[in-house]
C-alpha cells in the first residue's frame, strides 16, 4: 500500500501540474457546454475505451488507487463530472489523508456548477495538506482559499475576509484575489 500511496502521489503531482494551467483557465472562463454534459457523459462514458478499460482493472480490483486516480482523470478530460466526483471520494475513502482527492472533488464539483460541494471539498482540501506539503500545494492552496472567500463574501464577510488573505498570503499575483481583498476590505 506504502507503494501505491507514493505512485499516486506522484501521478497526481504530475497532473496537478499539468492540470493547473486548465483550472487557471477554468477559474476565469465559463464552461458553455454544461447543458450538454449528461448527453456528453453519456455519450463519451460508453464509446471511451480508456475508461471501459479502467473500469474493468477496478472491477478486479476495486482498492486499486492508481486506477481509480486515472479513472477520475479519464472522467474529468470527458467532462463526466457525476463520474468523476463519485470516484475521487472512493479514493478519499481508500486514502483520507491525500489531499490532492478533494481538491479534484472539488474542482469536478466546480465545473458541475455544484457550489456548496465544491465549497466543502475545497475546505477538506485545505484541511488535509500536511505542512511539509505546503510549499508545492501553494497556487492550489491559493485558489482553495479564494474560492471559499469568494462563496463567504455575502454570508460571512469575516470570514470571506480570513480566507482571502490566506489566499493571497499564498500567491499575491492572483489578481482576482487581489480584486476581492480591495472589494472585502473597503
Amino acid at each position: 500500500m506504502k507503494m501505491t500511496k507514493i505512485n499516486i502521489k506522484n501521478l497526481f503531482a504530475g497532473l496537478i501540474l499539468v492540470g493547473s494551467a486548465g483550472f487557471v483557465t477554468a477559474q476565469t472562463t465559463q464552461v458553455d457546454s454544461t447543458n450538454n454534459t449528461a448527453n456528453t457523459a453519456a455519450t463519451t462514458q460508453s464509446a471511451n475505451p480508456a475508461i471501459d478499460a479502467l473500469k474493468k482493472q477496478i472491477e478486479a480490483n476495486p482498492k486499486d488507487t492508481e486506477s481509480l486516480a486515472k479513472l477520475a482523470a479519464a472522467y474529468q478530460e470527458a467532462s463526466d463530472w457525476t463520474n468523476a466526483v463519485d470516484t475521487w471520494k472512493k479514493i478519499s475513502v481508500l486514502l483520507p489523508d491525500w489531499s490532492p482527492s478533494y481538491y479534484s472533488q472539488a474542482y469536478a464539483y466546480q465545473a458541475a456548477k455544484d457550489d456548496a460541494n465544491a465549497k466543502i471539498a475545497y475546505e477538506k482540501y485545505i484541511a488535509t495538506v500536511k505542512p511539509e506539503e505546503v510549499e508545492q500545494n501553494k497556487k492550489n492552496l491559493a485558489y482553495a482559499y479564494f474560492y471559499i472567500a469568494f462563496a463567504e463574501q455575502q454570508s460571512n464577510p469575516d470570514k470571506a475576509k480570513e480566507h482571502i488573505a490566506k489566499s493571497i498570503q499564498y500567491d499575491p499575483t492572483n489578481q482576482d484575489a487581489v480584486k476581492l481583498s480591495k472589494t472585502l476590505n473597503s
